[in-house]
């Protein structure tokens, strides 16, 4: 990873030495290392430059010194971590400097070696703390939301503005329901049911993921993900025929249910759906999620699905055809649909 280094030191003659002594690994694109003559101006540099990921810095400088620049420093960006580069290395400057929160301290006439080690040092405890950071943003998003397509969205400039905004989109939407685990769920006990749910679920979330899709909510024993870009519907199919084979492969040895085999019903259907969070921003309580007629439907052919099949309605099978193999089941008539459907299960 590319390391972008403030160099702050009135004498030029440093300058000249970190570009002779580090040209190869700036040459390499390790490094890159911007100037500053004094504080005031690399508190300026830093203003127009934010992505600098630490600062090197010489106490004894006009304008600001570097024991200043260190206080300044940790009251603007506390992740910026500075090392000094003195040939004042008595141990009242050692001492100031530290307590004024420089990460470490290299005297002059600067071994150039030890320098590149104290750099390194410095920038992996710099990348540690921005790993902690993204750590904690993201269990804190995960309070809220549900799904990594959340995280894509927080990393928008405009979040903040944009909480309660919608987009509408093309998409596919995938219903997976484990068939017949009610039954499973009152005889067996508590811990056995979540054992066996996680289990099926994390099947089913690496073959969703594996196409590209996103898994909007879990609901029970069921699975609702969402497929964008391109051949979301060819994507959706093929996640959903890899998790029917890869479930029915499955066996089980439950105290009331010996040699349990898993089957999953599924609902799928694509179309025009309206993308954003739903849920109460006054309750800090949201769900980024897809909601619509297309969405419904899916939701529908999965009721009607029995264990083992995949069903999709006429349309989407035409779309399709070239690509899977599909069998007509008939006509079928919908909750809140006043015509019947045409569906198809996939075969393969």
């Amino acid at each position: 990873m590319k390391a972008k280094i403030l160099v702050v030191d009135d004498e030029t003659d440093l300058e000249l030495l970190i570009k002779q002594k580090f040209r190869r690994q700036i040459r390499e694109k390790l490094y890159e290392f911007v100037f500053a003559h004094d504080g005031v101006e690399a508190l300026e540099m830093l203003a127009e430059q934010p992505d600098v990921d630490m600062v090197l810095t010489d106490i004894n400088m006009p304008g600001m010194d570097g024991l200043t620049l260190l206080v300044k420093l940790h009251e603007s960006n506390p992740m910026l971590k500075a090392v000094i580069v003195s040939a004042y290395g008595d141990m009242d400057n050692i001492r100031t400097a530290m307590n004024r929160g420089a990460f470490d301290f290299v005297t002059k006439p600067v071994n150039f070696e030890d320098l590149e080690l104290t750099m390194q040092k410095t920038m992996e405890y710099v990348a540690q703390l921005r790993q902690t950071l993204q750590a904690i943003k993201e269990n804190n998003i995960l309070r809220m939301y549900v799904d990594e397509s959340v995280l894509t969205f927080m990393s928008r400039t405009e979040f903040e503005t944009a909480i309660s905004a919608s987009e509408t989109v093309v998409a596919t939407v995938l219903f997976i329901d484990i068939c017949g685990f009610t039954a499973i769920s009152e005889r067996e006990s508590a811990d056995t049911v979540v054992r066996l749910v996680n289990r099926y679920f994390d099947v089913m979330v690496k073959e969703i993921i594996s196409q590209g899709g996103h898994v909007d909510k879990f609901m029970g024993d069921a699975i609702m993900a969402v497929f964008r870009g391109e051949y979301h519907l060819d994507r959706a199919v093929e996640a959903a025929l890899a998790v029917r084979g890869q479930i029915a492969a499955l066996e089980d040895n439950l105290p009331n249910h010996p040699n349990y085999h898993p089957q999953v019903s599924i609902g799928i259907n694509t179309g025009e759906m309206v993308s954003g969070n739903i849920g109460s921003a006054t309750l800090r309580r949201l769900d980024y999620t897809v909601i619509g007629d297309a969405v419904n439907m899916a939701q529908r052919l999965q009721s009607i699905a029995q264990a083992g099949q995949i069903v999709i309605v006429e349309s989407a099978q035409q779309e399709i055809a070239e690509s899977f193999t599909c069998e007509r089941i008939g006509e079928v008539t919908l909750k809140n649909k006043s015509a019947p459907v045409v569906v198809y299960n996939v075969l393969g």
